[in-house]
């Protein structure tokens, strides 16, 4: 019989969670976060997923549920019926140490080197121009 080893297990979700928007907190309120996710995703599971993977300092979590809209074509011959698929809206509430959700913010490096890669492409010439300086 093998002996059963004792060791740390972290629940890893194979269901999305995508970020909708975001606020930054205020003097009178926390910051918050909407999310997307499939309906079978619950409150607990949605605050395990941002604070161990994430890290983030999850007050309070709400949830909504949407059924998936049905949508309807009418052809000449036959009418086609459709529905989209069903989501669960997530509210996330940040504890107060979370001032600042980085939405927004600039990474100076990056936009120095995306205005270098357009300065760049600026300066190809076609086959029947010559440059000023050639001429």
């Amino acid at each position: 019989m093998p002996r059963l080893i004792k060791q740390f297990r972290m629940w890893m979700p194979t269901m999305p969670l995508t970020m909708v928007s975001a606020r930054n907190a205020t003097p009178t309120h926390p910051a918050f976060a909407i999310f997307r996710t499939v309906p079978r995703m619950t409150k607990h599971e949605i605050k395990e997923y941002l604070t161990k993977i994430y890290e983030l300092p999850v007050l309070k979590v709400r949830t909504m549920n949407y059924q998936g809209k049905l949508k309807r074509l009418r052809t000449r011959q036959r009418t086609y019926y459709w529905r989209y698929a069903s989501f669960k809206k997530a509210v996330v509430t940040f504890d107060k140490t979370m001032v600042d959700i980085g939405i927004g913010t600039r990474v100076l490096e990056l936009e120095e080197e995306e205005d270098d890669d357009e300065d760049n492409e600026g300066n190809y010439i076609e086959s029947g121009q010559q440059t000023e300086a050639a001429k």
